[in-house]
């Protein structure tokens, strides 16, 4: 029936069109051409562009003072991980775990989700080796980008790993020695060999100028990206005093700044107290926490850092101290890092991991959801008081179906009645001080079910 009209319509246009040429000179023949050319267009546009939905306008996160900002009013964070997002979109049998994490985020009130962008010389890598792109792998990540922007969720992106695990700086020190120029084959060496920095800045290079295979966008100048995050818990432990790291880490902020001035910028840091901090005993959990080559207040204080990054994992950090007195501890280690950002370092404060282990010998499940709550509460009420506690992420979140991608942290969060219960507790009550209920529809059902 849509095509017979169209035809009907066409034969009329092209008609009247040919009396416009045929008795007004040259003004009507090209009013009749354009007149075409819309009717055209908007006879048939929708064939080709009905399968694009439209893209709503979104800003870019800013950052003053102690706060963030988006679009002229404080931003306040609830979110978590899932590192594996890329990795499950490189097969497009596994993509739909990467959409159905995105919309539950979305469901829960989420608003950001830390995941990796990098993946060096391993299965399925997005670096097959130095200045090497799989552009399969690329797509996948253009893929991730494309779908958070459609769920309404920003992404983190975490640049290299300090860890093995996708690479990380050791394979970085692989290429190196593999192609002669490495001057040690100590993993520290990422840190001051210029070879290996030279890698790093063209990795860095490659992903921020990237335009996406979806949307047309260059990564840098996306919205849908949150920030960038330097290196995931960096650690430079052959120099305790810290100094190579920091080196490390003036030197590629900056550079990140000079090809990407649209997002924010973090390191990836466990907030660690350095050898000459005040707190290193006083906050640190043990001695060895100060001898890692990283040190919070230093490292963070970098001109081009615009918000500074803490890990919680007390599980780790001691062996001897029951559930009571991590959960008193973490009360301490959070509060610390608020009160150097307030007073000191002036910039927000994101908890970008934290979890409970479920291999610990007393654990119960009950622990997580007091372990979280002591997190979330203090981050609620620096936000209160418009302080530096800009907001936390879980880690780690998954589906159904990928336990091989679980640690002794994750959930697949609609299993867990009473953390999806206090993940979404923490994004109305975060999302009521920004006034944000009334304005989103989302938001106004799902925390009217919890008033």
């Amino acid at each position: 029936m849509k095509r017979d009209m169209r035809s009907h319509l066409s034969s009329r246009f092209l008609s009247i069109y040919r009396k416009m040429v045929g008795g007004n000179g040259l003004l009507y023949p090209i009013l009749g051409f354009a007149s075409c050319v819309a009717f055209i267009y908007m006879s048939f546009g929708d064939l080709k562009f009905s399968s694009f939905p439209e893209e709503p306008r979104i800003s870019f996160v800013e950052r003053n003072g102690t706060q963030f900002f988006l679009d002229g009013k404080p931003l306040y964070v609830n979110g978590w991980n899932s590192y594996w997002l890329m990795a499950h979109s490189v097969d497009e049998n596994s993509r739909s775990r990467v959409s159905a994490m995105l919309q539950a985020g979305a469901k829960m009130g989420l608003t950001v989700c830390r995941t990796w962008a990098f993946n060096d010389g391993g299965y399925d890598a997005l670096q097959i080796s130095p200045g090497q792109f799989d552009e399969q792998v690329f797509q996948a990540l253009d893929y991730v980008i494309a779908e958070a922007r459609q769920h309404g969720i920003r992404l983190l992106l975490s640049l290299v790993n300090n860890l093995q695990a996708y690479g990380g700086k050791t394979q970085y020190v692989k290429w190196a020695w593999q192609e002669g120029v490495g001057l040690s084959s100590s993993n520290d060496s990422f840190f001051f060999d210029p070879s290996i920095r030279k890698y790093f800045k063209n990795y860095a290079l490659t992903v921020l100028t990237r335009k996406n295979t979806i949307t047309g966008i260059e990564y840098r100048n996306d919205p849908t990206i949150f920030a960038w995050e330097l290196m995931n818990e960096p650690r430079c432990m052959s120099d305790p005093s810290g100094d190579t790291l920091q080196d490390w880490l003036v030197e590629m902020s900056a550079f990140i700044k000079s090809i990407d001035k649209n997002h924010l910028l973090t390191i990836g840091l466990e907030g660690f107290y350095g050898p000459k901090s005040p707190k290193k005993s006083t906050v640190n959990p043990e001695e060895w926490a100060s001898a890692l080559g990283s040190d919070f207040v230093r490292n963070s204080n970098i001109t081009n850092v615009d918000f500074t990054s803490v890990h919680i994992y007390p599980d780790h950090w001691f062996h001897d101290l029951g559930f009571e007195g991590k959960k008193n501890y973490v009360s301490k280690w959070v509060h610390s890092h608020i009160e150097d950002c307030d007073k000191e370092l002036k910039k927000p404060v994101m908890f970008t991991e934290y979890g409970l282990s479920n291999q610990n010998k007393d654990f119960e499940p009950s622990q997580r959801e007091q372990f979280y709550s002591t997190i979330l509460d203090i981050i609620y009420k620096s936000a209160k008081k418009k302080g530096s506690g800009a907001g936390a992420l879980i880690w780690q979140f998954f589906v159904e179906g990928m336990e091989e991608y679980n640690d002794d942290f994750g959930l697949v969060p609609w299993e867990s009645p009473s953390i999806y219960k206090l993940t979404v507790k923490q994004s109305c009550r975060l999302a009521r001080i920004q006034g944000l209920i009334r304005e989103k529809r989302n938001l106004k059902q799902l925390c009217s079910e919890r008033e």
